[in-house]
């Protein structure tokens, strides 16, 4: 959730996501109420595109088809998702490394009296709207896992090129492939398609540039004002600049 989807910070984060599992299939199942309910009632993805992308991201996330399916059946019922809805904050953490801070919220003064208090506690500050996002793109990221390096880099990037991918990237243990949002869903299964498997599949708010903390202090700050943006259950994911 926080930041880009490096494999380096999904790596070092795989334990601590392991124990949050649950905290984090409880955030998903409420994307996928808000994309039923945005979409006019529509639980089916394939007429649904808000709803195919959060599913594809549930399941980059291994979350069981059974609690999806309960899911979109809760969803599909009068009433699901109505009080819940959608806030972007924006701000700086410690020496000035950007944050993008998305909610969804039944109760928006809590949760922008919450936002405020993470920020200043950790050497942070909540700032205005668009005072960081003009320096994040917003991209399909779609990452591909090679930790056993089973996979050849030539042909994954022919595969992703030719299902309509903006861009690849080879890394340690993985494959980044970039799209365009709009293309995101149709990148996703076509690669799904040819049986790669996900490490992670969103649309996320991609830096354009990388801030590194120097200070020890700003170091620690920055990681638990990420931690605790992580455990508020208003909070659905978190975009920085941070090179980790």
């Amino acid at each position: 959730m926080s930041g880009h989807s490096k494999w380096h910070n999904i790596q070092k984060t795989k334990g601590a996501q392991d124990a949050k599992r649950a905290a984090a299939f409880t955030k998903i199942s409420k994307e996928m109420i808000v994309a039923v309910k945005e979409g006019g009632g529509v639980a089916d993805p394939a007429y649904n595109s808000r709803l195919a992308t959060v599913i594809t991201k549930a399941k980059a996330a291994n979350m069981p088809n059974d609690n999806i399916k309960r899911v979109l059946e809760k969803a599909a019922s009068a009433g699901q998702g109505d009080d819940y809805e959608t806030i972007t904050y924006e701000g700086h953490g410690p020496s000035g490394v950007a944050v993008i801070v998305e909610t969804m919220t039944d109760n928006r003064n809590r949760t922008a009296g919450n936002i405020r208090h993470h920020f200043d506690k950790y050497g942070g500050s909540l700032g205005t709207s668009g005072c960081v996002s003009w320096s994040f793109d917003k991209k399909g990221v779609i990452v591909i896992d090679n930790e056993d390096g089973d996979l050849d880099e030539d042909t994954v990037m022919m595969d992703a090129l030719d299902a309509g991918a903006a861009d690849f990237e080879a890394e340690e243990g993985c494959f980044t492939v970039y799209t365009d949002p709009a293309d995101f869903n149709d990148v996703a299964k076509a690669l799904e398609d040819k049986k790669y498997a996900f490490a992670s599949a969103q649309v996320e708010m991609v830096p354009q540039t990388y801030i590194k903390l120097e200070k020890q202090e700003d170091i620690d700050n920055m990681e638990k004002m990420l931690e605790i943006f992580e455990d508020d259950d208003d909070v659905q994911n978190v975009w920085h600049n941070w090179e980790e």
